[in-house]
């Protein structure tokens, strides 16, 4: 098992060390607070985990505030996240660095230009005049069909498959089975049968977009389907037909989005939520889970319900529906006293 001297990983995230005693401390792994124990290090974000910091075994801890209270060596730093993965990457270095070059099972078409900087993996397939950019790894099995373009620095993970004329950024990621400019889900009734439309369009995916696992995005009829920049897409997510997803758009989980949508910057959608087609949400708006958005939303809001309104009128909504059990028993005793009422008057 490899360990590092807790002064070492001091240094790497920018602490100094003063108490030698403690710089010369082992540590042989990093871990979350649930799962640390001795000899390990550890971090702590919010002063509520400290009585579980305490429970925990770990050797060391990296914190952003200094507390009295804790016995072991503290590194305190401004961003702990940022610094504790930086000393996991030490303890799990990732296996994702080799060198550049095209594995001799992959088929790369003769009019493809493939920058000298990129890895190739095994069984990849690259049509025609495709363009890939310096430093972008494309892992085992990708089929890239001809006119792709893609940016520097992208990773495409296994089985990932870009249909024609598709176009990536720089600094994209794929995750494995992301499926970009299929066809849309739009066809036309002629003589009583279902006839597929036109899917003459492309997908145009922005810089620094990253598409989870098993994710899907459908080529436009005529012109693109687009997603801006900085936007992240989670797993399982469906982007239809012509849509515009705007830049820096959070998508989660299983959301559908029908056919030429549209978003504004900034937006989050929660998981499982639908989108009928040709609905637009504005800027930094947000979309509570399993919301059903039939209507254009407003810029800045923050949408719950199906048909999704904004929270305020939906808590009031949900508020009485509650109560309807007791306002039904309510309603039923004044039936029955106006019931009797009428009785009396007839008698």
């Amino acid at each position: 098992m490899q360990a590092f001297l807790l002064g070492h990983l001091a240094e790497r995230i920018g602490v100094t060390m003063v108490d030698a005693d403690a710089a010369s401390i082992a540590i042989t792994g990093a871990a979350p607070l649930v799962d640390a124990k001795e000899g390990e290090i550890t971090l702590i974000d919010d002063p509520s985990y400290l009585d579980r910091l305490k429970s925990c075994g770990a050797s060391a801890v990296v914190t952003s505030t200094r507390f009295e209270e804790i016995t072991i060596p503290q590194l305190v730093v401004p961003r702990v996240h940022d610094a504790f993965a930086s000393i996991c990457r030490l303890f799990r270095p990732s296996d994702r660095a080799i060198s550049p070059g095209i594995h001799p099972s992959a088929t790369v078409h003769e009019t493809a230009a493939i920058d000298a900087d990129c890895s190739i993996g095994p069984f990849v397939s690259v049509e025609s005049d495709c363009i890939v950019g310096a430093g972008t790894r494309i892992d085992r099995g990708v089929t890239i069909m001809s006119g792709c373009t893609i940016g520097r620095d992208c990773q495409l993970f296994p089985g990932v498959v870009l249909y024609p004329g598709t176009i990536l950024g720089d600094r994209v990621i794929l995750h494995a089975g992301v499926v970009l400019g299929a066809y849309g889900f739009g066809y036309r009734m002629s003589d009583g049968k279902h006839e597929l439309a036109s899917q003459l369009g492309w997908v145009e995916i922005g810089d620094r977009v990253e598409i989870g696992a098993n994710s899907c995005v459908d080529r436009g009829t005529y012109g693109v389907t687009r997603i801006g920049s900085g936007t992240k897409i989670d797993n399982l997510v469906q982007i239809g037909h012509n849509c515009r997803i705007g830049q820096h758009n959070l998508i989660c989980s299983q959301v559908g989005i029908a056919g030429s949508a549209s978003t504004g910057d900034y937006v989050v959608i929660a998981g499982q939520v639908g989108l009928r087609d040709h609905t637009h949400i504005g800027e930094k708006s947000m979309v509570g889970a399993q919301s059903g958005v039939a209507n254009d939303i407003e810029p800045n809001q923050i949408v719950l319900g199906s048909p999704a309104i904004p929270r305020f009128e939906q808590a009031q909504q949900l508020a009485a529906i509650s109560k309807l059990p007791e306002m039904r028993k309510q309603l039923r005793r004044l039936e029955n006293q106006v019931q009797s009422l009428v009785q009396k008057k007839a008698a």
